[in-house]
């Protein structure tokens, strides 16, 4: 059969791909044989898609684009494998969503497999072809999206989301992994193992030198839309681009992998991988996958925006304690009954001296970072308690689960903290509820003490008394 003749019947952008049979059995280069003018006639265009070169038959695909290891698997299992292939992708490096087809051919050539592979290209996602799943895949995403929407707890939905996603990989391990390489960081947000694999947690390795590895996993994905390990010829390709993490994964006898990026408004917010998972289930892994972390990806921005919103409200960012909102919602909630507290706790108030005669006489940057010290210096002598900035220079300690004795220690380390007046001085007021009593009459009896401490202080220091 003319091969040329045969492509030139398709209207839409089509060649012919071959892959060379290895006499060990394995498979070797993978070519464009042919293609017709739709095809051919888009690699003299040095754009985003095609390096500009020009087309010429039965060469390697990798003069004309990047070398991608989920084009390879696709074409292999068309090619090879004898199946008819859809995938609707997006992959990074294009700024295009692709609609590709591919179907086996039979030209009884000995030393070499064929397929077709036809690619529609559109700017922007069209939701029709993203829906055209197999039954089980659209089952599976379902059973995901359905958990996501109608959680009220979303970090134990997740643990279950993960959880599944591990069993359908067949995976050893499986895990959510939070990125912000701007601030240099990675975290954990969830993970599921095997029950027969033993201990295995990512939190073993979240270090500094870990993220340096996982910034390397982008170029390593070269762009494409996910990355899949499915054997020796994948792991080979992976040790050319990346030896390091190669070699990490050795170590850790990691033998496959499926990697996705979880990307949200065109920013990575982190990864979502499953090592040695069923490769025999690569392609509705892949399938199902594709479509689940953009789900994923669009409930953890939304889970992010939530927390920060919460941060935002509940937090002094001057300071880093939580602000007079947050206090008044504490006390509402107290009072209310919405929240119990033990019959006995410490309530402290600690206010700021000098501050207004540092602001007057240096500027208020000296204020700020004044400010900045009284809050240290309280997070350092109250640990493991509520602090909040209830005012311009007044700080307030809720104090649960510890003894008057115990409370009354980790003032006296803060006075002592404070014995020269010149960096960081508090007027402190203490009271210890010890029956349960209204928690506004325990703040109002600590706040009229913390005065007559705040006297005291300035007959000691009148150059620092308020102007």
């Amino acid at each position: 059969m003319d091969l040329q003749e045969y492509v030139d019947q398709f209207d839409s952008m089509t060649c012919i791909m071959s892959i060379e049979k290895n006499p060990d059995g394995t498979y070797g280069t993978m070519r464009i044989e042919v293609g017709n003018k739709a095809y051919t006639s888009t690699f003299e265009q040095n754009d985003v898609i095609n390096m500009g070169n020009k087309f010429i038959p039965g060469q390697e695909y990798t003069r004309y684009v990047t070398k991608d290891l989920n084009f390879e698997h696709f074409i292999y299992n068309s090619a090879v494998l004898k199946k008819p292939m859809h995938a609707y992708i997006h992959p990074e490096r294009f700024d295009v969503w692709f609609n590709i087809f591919s179907l086996p051919l039979d030209f009884g050539d000995p030393n070499k497999c064929y397929c077709t592979y036809t690619q529609e290209l559109s700017t922007e996602a069209n939701a029709d072809e993203m829906s055209k799943l197999s039954a089980k895949t659209t089952s599976d995403v379902l059973k995901t999206c359905i958990k996501l929407r109608g959680t009220k707890n979303f970090l134990k939905t997740m643990d279950e989301v993960i959880a599944d996603i591990r069993t359908i990989c067949g995976a050893h391990f499986c895990c959510i992994m939070l990125t912000d390489f701007k601030a240099n960081t990675c975290s954990l947000l969830s993970e599921s193992t095997a029950p027969d694999i033993g201990h295995h947690s990512l939190m073993d390795f979240l270090n500094d030198s870990f993220v340096d590895l996982v910034k390397s996993w982008t170029d390593t994905i070269a762009g494409s839309n996910c990355l899949i390990i499915k054997d020796k010829k994948d792991m080979d390709e992976v040790k050319l681009r990346n030896p390091r993490w190669h070699a990490s994964m050795q170590e850790a006898k990691i033998n496959s992998l499926v990697l996705f990026p979880l990307q949200y408004n065109n920013e990575n917010i982190g990864f979502i991988w499953a090592t040695n998972f069923d490769t025999k289930e690569t392609l509705h892994i892949k399938e199902t996958l594709e479509l689940t972390t953009f789900f994923i990806a669009s409930e953890i921005a939304n889970y992010q925006l939530l927390q920060k919103l919460e941060m935002l409200s509940s937090t002094d960012l001057l300071t880093g304690v939580k602000n007079r909102n947050a206090m008044n919602n504490r006390v509402l909630k107290i009072v209310s009954g919405r929240e119990r507290v033990p019959d006995n706790y410490g309530i402290v108030f600690a206010d700021l001296n000098g501050l207004k005669t540092i602001n007057d006489d240096d500027g208020h940057n000296a204020g700020d970072t004044l400010l900045k010290n009284a809050a240290a210096a309280l997070k350092t002598c109250f640990e493991g308690s509520e602090i909040y900035r209830a005012g311009g220079d007044e700080f307030l300690i809720i104090s649960m689960g510890k003894t008057k004795e115990e409370i009354e220690t980790q003032i006296e380390a803060l006075r002592r903290k404070a014995d020269d007046p010149t960096p960081v001085s508090f007027a402190l007021g203490f009271y210890f509820e010890e029956n349960g009593g209204d928690i506004r009459a325990a703040m109002r009896e600590a706040d009229s003490r913390m005065y007559e401490d705040k006297k005291l202080y300035y007959e000691l220091h009148p150059e620092c008394r308020k102007r």
